[in-house]
């Protein structure tokens, strides 16, 4: 029988182990990339609205069902070819933009600036207005204090708040909304006498405001600029 060298039996068996081991590393690591488009892969949100998502039966990636073009912003603007061109332009530059999300802070910042003005909060104020709107409302808290007088505003409801307005201009983003609100608002003077409105009755408001934003910037919040009454 002939000897058996072991030093070459055993570098044998760890060259056989070290190959294998090689091969399902390898293995491995192929498996797990997955070519563009994958279910690995990142999704990234399209200009303009989300779109839904259809999951295929057999795991491949979800296909994006486009809306179509007459009702991409239906719901949260009106039907104007020209502000529906600007929030394309919007949606274009910032791929963040969802006019859903926008309108639920707008609705919370119109409930705020509400609330603050009867309340004569300019620190709240100044920080949701930009200083040329912020102005008007200083001098108005202003004068209203000059005169001993207080004020008293319950936001009742929120009826609605859509979309009357948009565009792109440079970098900055421009959104105009039409508020119908219904507030419970009176002002006494310093012996209490109501001098205007009244604590129990409702009344209809229509507010149209204007908001804006860079679309460069990080800070995702839009800036109250302008404030008018209006049908």
């Amino acid at each position: 029988m002939p000897e058996i060298d072991l030093p070459t039996v055993i570098f044998a068996l760890v060259a056989l182990f070290v190959a294998y081991k090689l091969r399902s590393v390898l293995g491995v690591r192929n498996n797990s990339e997955r070519q563009p488009g994958g279910l690995l892969t990142p999704l990234r949100r399209a200009p303009g609205p989300p779109t839904p998502a259809v999951v295929q039966s057999d795991g491949a990636a979800p296909a994006s069902v486009p809306p179509s073009a007459t009702d991409r912003w239906k719901g949260v603007a009106e039907p104007d070819p020209a502000i529906w061109s600007g929030l394309d332009a919007i949606a274009a530059a910032d791929r963040d933009f969802s006019p859903q999300a926008f309108l639920s802070g707008a609705r919370a910042a119109y409930d705020m600036v509400v609330h603050a003005f009867a309340a004569g909060d300019s620190a709240t104020l100044g920080s949701l207005m930009a200083p040329e709107a912020f102005a008007n409302f200083d001098n108005a808290i202003r004068a209203r204090a000059a005169a001993a007088q207080t004020m008293s505003t319950t936001v009742v409801s929120i009826d609605d708040a859509t979309i009357v307005g948009a565009q792109l201009v440079g970098a900055t983003a421009q959104l105009r909304v039409r508020f119908a609100a219904k507030l419970a608002s009176v002002t006494r003077d310093a012996a209490g006498a109501v001098v205007d409105g009244s604590a129990s009755a409702v009344a209809d408001h229509i507010d149209l405001w204007t908001f804006a934003r860079d679309v460069r910037s990080r800070d995702p919040n839009w800036m109250l600029t302008a404030t008018e009454s209006g049908g």
